[in-house]
């Protein structure tokens, strides 16, 4: 299992979940744990995902996920457990 962390930060609009989840599943990408809060119109995402069934590499998956999040004024961010787990380590 390939674990991957994805953020999702940005102002509330409709459809923000459907168009990042939509691609995912497109993209045979498992969301094993996901929580999203939304806070004075301020929406925030993470979810932890299965990338091993994926044809894509994480870094074209990384870069295609920035796109679409561009295109719904959000940025996103894609790291992989290792990374995520070293970089937030006290």
């Amino acid at each position: 299992m390939k674990k991957t962390i994805i953020t999702v930060v940005g102002k509330d609009t409709v459809g923000i979940i459907a168009k990042v989840c939509t691609y995912l599943a497109e993209n045979k990408v498992n969301i094993l744990d996901i929580s999203q809060t939304i806070v004075d119109g301020y929406f925030n995402m993470m979810m932890i995902t299965d990338t091993s069934l994926s044809p894509k590499k994480l870094d074209t998956l990384s870069k295609e996920l920035e796109e679409v999040g561009k295109e719904i004024g959000v940025a996103v961010h894609v790291q992989h457990e290792d990374i995520f787990t070293k970089m937030h380590r006290i």
